[in-house]
């Protein structure tokens, strides 16, 4: 079976990257899968800031589900060029009549095969008589590099099937090698392999939209969904398991999940969940919090809390506000980071917009770097081929929020927050994009 990845979508947050890492250890704990976290992006400067305080790994980076090279490849005992053929011929009787070859740095020489054997055969022996006296025995003592196939294709071992199915089709070998960066012999693939390979199997976490999700979704086998938004879901061919629920962070979710299995997480791991939780609920004050975070965030903060633990004597008002904080601020980074980081893609009445969310502590910030972001914002509607974009900064101390916009239609106008001097909206108490800003946006949208 292939493997099982547990991944958020583009542009991932801190709720999104600890949804992935916590399901990924929960399931394998109580389930006893081998599962993977990945994540689908960058991590943002918050998440950073977590992992290195809990001391975990980022997860995994996967730019998109389509099946790779190292799906399919098998790596075969090897011998070198200058090995007699008998080698060989006991390594293609377990391998099933190929033999790779490979020089002393590593690299692919070639591969030994039937052809490439009987060609050799056609060569010594012939159809002279004198020839065919040749023992099977002296024969085998020739060296490899005499009976091999060097004109034999290789492929990295990350790269896309698809990108080279072209190749595959035109090429003539039914064997191929398999590369790693460096060009250093990682295995074989075979034809009939590359042509169904084993589809990656994913589980969505805080998401359920297509056109959040990794690149080339249609091309894996969708597994499960756990989130907390709006339902845009991919189509599937099989029933799966879906859970969107109504409460302020999918950390929620796995974290009732593990409680409900009679287990409790590690300090780490339940610390990343309490930071997930946090963040996406502004340390339990966004109108989206619900009574279910607050249980949760309490439970998190029994496991996270103790002695000798990576978090030993915060508390959930403490740890939240220095989670909020890593986040929070625009003048120590690059606007199109900015921009990019926190971002969703939106689709309604033939529009496509995008909204992003940063997170500051006074507003000066943003008026001080008002016009690099709004270039920033304006280059992203156009390299995405978007419609609008827009920018929604928010004061984490204050509670409230101010909105760029690159490019508005004209039914925007008709937002309900106060349309300031300087071109920006205020929108004051607004700092949820998922329950506060995203239904006016849409209400005005789809009218």
């Amino acid at each position: 079976m292939s493997k099982l990845y547990v991944i958020g979508h583009v542009n991932p947050d801190t709720d999104s990257i600890a949804a992935a890492m916590s399901y990924a250890w929960l399931l394998a704990e109580r389930d006893g899968e081998e599962v993977i976290a990945a994540r689908a992006g960058a991590l943002n400067p918050q998440t950073s800031w977590v992992l290195k305080r809990l001391e975990l790994p980022a997860p995994e980076l996967l730019t998109d589900a389509s099946p790779r090279f190292e799906s399919v490849t098998r790596r075969f005992d090897t011998t070198t060029p200058d090995k007699p053929l008998r080698d060989a011929w006991a390594i293609s009787s377990r391998t099933g009549s190929v033999a790779p070859v490979v020089n002393e740095d590593g690299t692919p020489y070639g591969l030994i095969t039937g052809w490439s054997l009987f060609s050799f055969l056609g060569e010594t022996v012939g159809p002279h008589p004198n020839q065919q006296q040749r023992s099977i025995a002296d024969i085998l003592e020739t060296a490899c590099s005499e009976a091999t196939d060097t004109d034999v294709p290789a492929f990295k071992s990350n790269s896309r099937i698809r990108d080279a199915l072209n190749r595959i089709l035109r090429s003539e070998k039914n064997d191929f090698f398999v590369v790693d960066e460096d060009g250093a012999y990682v295995g074989v693939c075979r034809q009939r392999d590359l042509l169904s390979p084993p589809r990656l199997r994913f589980i969505l976490v805080d998401h359920n939209e297509a056109r959040q999700s990794i690149g080339s979704l249609h091309e894996a086998e969708l597994v499960e969904i756990l989130d907390h938004h709006r339902l845009d879901n991919p189509s599937t061919h099989v029933p799966i398991r879906m859970t969107v629920d109504i409460v302020g962070s999918t950390c929620t979710l796995v974290s009732e999940r593990t409680a409900d299995a009679g287990l409790s997480a590690p300090p780490q791991i339940a610390g990343l969940m309490l930071a997930g939780l946090l963040s996406d609920t502004l340390t339990l004050t966004s109108p989206t919090t619900t009574k279910r975070d607050h249980d949760a965030a309490e439970t998190l903060a029994r496991w996270a809390f103790v002695a000798n633990g990576p978090l030993a004597g915060e508390t959930v008002e403490s740890f939240g506000q220095q989670v909020i904080e890593a986040g929070a601020g625009l003048d120590a980074r690059d606007p199109v980071e900015i921009v990019n980081s926190d971002l969703k893609l939106y689709e309604t009445s033939g529009l496509r917009f995008s909204v992003s969310q940063a997170e500051v502590t006074k507003f000066v910030q943003l008026e001080n770097n008002q016009e690099p972001l709004e270039d920033a914002l304006d280059h992203l509607r156009e390299s995405q081929g978007l419609d609008f974009s827009m920018l929604m900064v928010t004061d984490v101390v204050r509670g409230s929020s101010r909105l760029l916009i690159a490019n508005a239609p004209p039914d925007l106008n008709d937002l309900p927050y106060q349309l300031l001097p300087n071109g920006m909206r205020r929108a004051q108490g607004v700092v949820s994009r998922k329950k506060q800003l995203l239904p006016v946006i849409l209400g005005l949208l789809e009218d």
